[in-house]
């Protein structure tokens, strides 16, 4: 009976992922690539090696660089083709400051708009973020965080907020990757979001919006500490893997 449950949901999982138009499918996969530095900044993207190795043909692609272009993760180099952006620690900073204020705000609606749906929902990503801390997997840790923030954004009940909350957080993305690979960080992650779930299933916005603001300086603080760590300010912002981090 389990067998058969399995099966039907692996079956469900396929169907959908054919279901997605070929562009979105082009565009999941190029952006995973780059957020988790498989694709590192300053890399040349091919169009046609792309499409080689994701089996999807060149437009579909080309719809997705382009995408990704407007989401400022990939560069157009005239009459040359597409890079990846280099990472900019004051735009990233920049991302911290505007999701503060948007998120915070998110946090308040959410505790006075979640479901029973939402809320079971983020309790599920939580969940499977103590597995993955179990297994020391850092892209699932990150992507379990962007699950966590995007259903919080859902909660919010506001569509226009959940867009930009999605695109601001996707922006941080590549900076979490590189930085924040302390395991006792990403247990101090989990339990911020817990304190999240917990005001909003409490229905109390002002303990919801503190306790997001709370998690967003802990964020900024470990990207600091991070690149003090590292060479000055003035020229290399942090070094890992043996990338650079310079400001526009």
């Amino acid at each position: 009976m389990k067998r058969d449950q399995g099966h039907t949901e692996v079956q469900s999982v396929n169907q959908l992922t054919q279901m997605t138009p070929l562009n979105i499918q082009a565009y999941e996969r190029i952006k995973h690539e780059i957020i988790t530095m498989s694709l590192r900044p300053g890399e040349y993207l091919n169009e046609a090696q792309i499409s080689k190795t994701i089996g999807i043909g060149r437009t579909p692609v080309h719809q997705a660089l382009n995408r990704l272009a407007l989401e400022r993760l990939v560069e157009v180099i005239p009459r040359k083709g597409y890079i990846v952006k280099a990472i900019s620690v004051d735009e990233v900073m920049d991302v911290i400051n505007v999701r503060i204020i948007n998120e915070v705000y998110c946090a308040q609606l959410a505790a006075m708009r979640a479901t029973k749906a939402d809320i079971a929902q983020m309790e599920r990503i939580l969940e499977q973020s103590e597995v993955a801390g179990v297994a020391d997997d850092t892209s699932m840790q990150m992507t379990l965080d962007k699950e966590f923030h995007n259903a919080l954004s859902h909660a919010a009940g506001n569509q226009i907020l959940s867009d930009i909350m999605r695109t601001l957080h996707d922006s941080s993305l590549r900076f979490w990757f590189i930085s924040l690979r302390d395991q006792q960080h990403h247990n101090d992650v989990k339990s911020e979001h817990r304190e999240v779930l917990e005001a909003i299933k409490k229905g109390d916005p002002e303990a919801a919006g503190a306790a997001i603001r709370t998690h967003i300086e802990s964020f900024r603080a470990n990207i600091q500490r991070y690149l003090t760590t590292g060479a000055s300010r003035s020229n290399i912002h942090a070094q890992a893997g043996g990338i650079e981090f310079r400001p526009y």
